[in-house]
């Protein structure tokens, strides 16, 4: 292996040589410049990278001109007006840090059909104040065996019933007229096993074949399964499955359709890094990589956040930094929190959800104490300055208990029995719970198990109105409320799934269609309701009573620098029922989690944020009254110095 000084020197003489290749590519001299300069920027790390991952390849250097070309022929097909964003995004390398950044998240066909009913809905998207649109994966798929999209037969095809890849290309342009980013995700763990690449394999091209991971026999599958774990033990269990035509066991990770791609041959590298260019040019602006933690796979591990995994998506970043700068990574990674961070920097994913504060939102509101909540954020809350997290609420996923056991222990929590309690609780089985969720993939060995359901129903909607009780309803709004104005106001990109908005409860349909019957999340993956959406603007309706505060709050958001950037201060606010946080050192945030009026001493308050003067809170215009703080039920304030103006 070569010594640092040793790969710089050997990076800078392969780049001399690869120079000349983009005289036959044609390139206006601006660009060429540009793209040179790039080069000059990025190359060396990429060549480091691809030398730690297939440096002891024969062909290694064959495999580097490979993806030398594809970045220059991706950059080449790259449109001006995106070049003109890249420009833009490098002279503004914070752009998606600031307050204006809202995002939603939906399904196409779900909440409006397919593309262009997504264009004519863009109205409602710069009526609620998103800045941030993260459609779920929309290519092509299998009938039938698509597992809510994320099985992809060719990631530069829309499925035909949602619209074109030409039409993604002109709604990438019109939302990006209205200021709103695109996001779109990148399933880069395995393919469907309709893909062209996996027909090949099936066809016996020994050189598919080896896109994935493929075994005559159980010996290795064997000897990996031992230190796996079943990802889907109810629908999918295991991780090899037996393929009759190949006459092999491929690895499945997820279930038996999606094959895991094999990232130890780097010619899949460079495929996947040409779709991946493929999307930039397209318009997407936030690529979500999908199941980080899996890509790299390596005999007596958990094949699970290997280096290796960081290895390619920093590879993978670096090569994009030279085609299509204006595109930036997004993480998702549901493992320990430990390793959720890793994922997470400038070099790597820029931003990344936060699964940890998903789920201790949900967990402080079941034991109506924020103890756990506000000690693990005070510890994990805090990342690379350059980088934000994305905050959220729901997404189309189970939520799973993704918080670590050792910072359980240190406040006196035992892990596994919280989670035990929080499963009951959350599937309406634990006495006096307020939740309507209903449970996924329950493993009976290691009694682990996840949660469904949509917002309003887990935080108690939907019992309310099961019980006709206004109590219930009232304080079910408010934590829908209350759980949303965290994620706004905490640091980072708070990001909405769509129809929580307008306090959307489970859909148990899902039970009548024999390919969604055995997924319970498909509970919480309801069509969007218009008809219940028109209500929105009755403040009378139970729509009215979300929606309206909450496009309130996200209108005080994006008008006021202070909730921009990710420096948050979580603190012990002295009462174990209200998170207390400052942002940027300007914004203090209360937020009761209890059922029951609370109080904060403001000689508390003093030493973690002393104002000269008086304050004020955004959410409702007035001035904090001397002496403690007194907090409704579910009531949050976001306090600023002065006599700011929240109008």
């Amino acid at each position: 292996m070569l010594s640092p000084e040793q790969l710089t020197h050997e990076a800078g003489k392969t780049l001399r040589r690869l120079l000349p290749r983009l005289d036959s590519v044609k390139l206006k001299k601006r660009e060429r410049a540009v793209l040179v300069q790039r080069l000059e920027d990025q190359f060396p790390r990429a060549f480091a990278l691809l030398y730690a991952l297939y440096g002891d390849q024969y062909d290694f250097y064959y495999h580097v001109q490979q993806t030398f070309d594809a970045v220059v022929r991706l950059y080449q097909q790259r449109p001006a007006a995106l070049k003109e964003l890249d420009a833009q995004r490098e002279s503004d390398p914070a752009w998606f840090q600031g307050e204006r950044m809202v995002g939603g998240v939906c399904y196409v066909d779900l909440f409006a059909g397919d593309l262009q009913g997504i264009r004519d809905k863009m109205p409602y998207f710069e009526e609620l104040g998103l800045t941030y649109l993260h459609l779920m994966p929309l290519f092509a798929v299998p009938e039938g065996k698509s597992d809510g999209g994320y099985a992809v037969s060719d990631f530069r095809t829309v499925n035909p019933a949602l619209g074109t890849m030409a039409q993604l290309a002109d709604l990438a342009a019109d939302l990006r007229a209205r200021g709103i980013s695109l996001v779109l995700d990148f399933v880069f763990n395995h393919t469907s096993d309709e893909h062209v690449w996996a027909k090949k394999a099936l066809a016996g091209d020994a050189d598919y074949q080896d896109f994935y991971r493929m075994f005559p026999d159980r010996a290795l599958p064997d000897q990996y399964s031992r230190h796996l774990r079943e990802i889907f033990p109810e629908q999918s269990p295991g991780s090899f499955t037996w393929n009759a035509t190949l006459g092999k066991w491929v690895w499945t990770t997820f279930n038996h359709f999606q094959w895991d791609l094999n990232y130890a041959n780097p010619a899949v590298f460079t495929a996947m890094l040409e779709e991946m260019l493929f999307l930039a040019n397209q318009g997407v602006e936030v690529l979500r990589l999908d199941a980080v933690a899996f890509v790299w796979k390596q005999l007596g591990t958990t094949c699970e956040n290997l280096p290796q995994a960081h290895q390619i998506i920093q590879a993978y970043n670096a090569l994009v930094r030279i085609a299509a700068p204006a595109m930036i990574f997004k993480s998702e990674a549901i493992v320990h929190p430990d390793n959720v961070a890793s994922y997470i920097s400038s070099d790597e994913c820029p931003i990344s959800y936060n699964p940890t504060m998903m789920a201790l939102l949900w967990e402080a509101l079941a034991t109506r104490e924020v103890r756990l909540l506000r000690h693990s954020m005070s510890k994990r809350f805090e990342i690379a300055p350059d980088c934000a997290w994305v905050n959220y609420v729901r997404v189309h996923d189970d939520i799973g208990w993704s918080f670590a056991d050792e910072d359980a222990a240190e406040i006196g929590i035992n892990g596994f029995d919280h989670r035990q309690f929080l499963n009951q609780f959350y599937t309406g089985q634990f006495p006096g719970s307020f939740a309507t969720g209903v449970p996924f993939n329950f493993n009976p060995i290691t009694r682990d198990m996840r949660i469904c359901g949509m917002g309003a129903s887990l935080a108690g909607l939907e019992q309310g109105i099961a019980q006709e009780n206004a109590t219930y309803i009232e304080h079910a709004i408010r934590r829908v409320l209350l759980i949303h104005s965290v994620i706004l106001s905490a640091g980072g990109i708070p990001l909405i799934y769509l129809g929580d908005e307008i306090a959307t409860r489970n859909d148990y349909r899902y039970h009548d269609v024999p390919q969604k019957a055995d997924d319970n999340r498909w509970v919480h993956r309801p069509a969007f309701d218009w008809a219940r959406a028109d209500k929105r603007h009755d403040a009378s309706t139970l729509e009215g009573r979300v929606f309206q505060p909450l496009q309130r709050l996200i209108q005080i958001r994006k008008s006021n620098p202070v909730f921009a950037g990710n420096r948050t201060l979580f603190f012990d606010t002295g009462n174990a029922h209200v998170l207390g946080y400052v942002h940027n050192r300007q914004l203090l945030a209360l937020a009761n989690f209890s059922d029951f009026e609370q109080t904060v001493s403001r000689a508390v308050l003093d030493v973690y944020w002393p104002t000269a003067g008086g304050a004020v809170d955004l959410v409702t215009g007035t001035a904090l009254a001397a002496g403690d703080v007194r907090l409704q039920p579910y009531q949050f304030v976001w306090l600023v110095a002065g006599d700011t103006d929240a109008s």
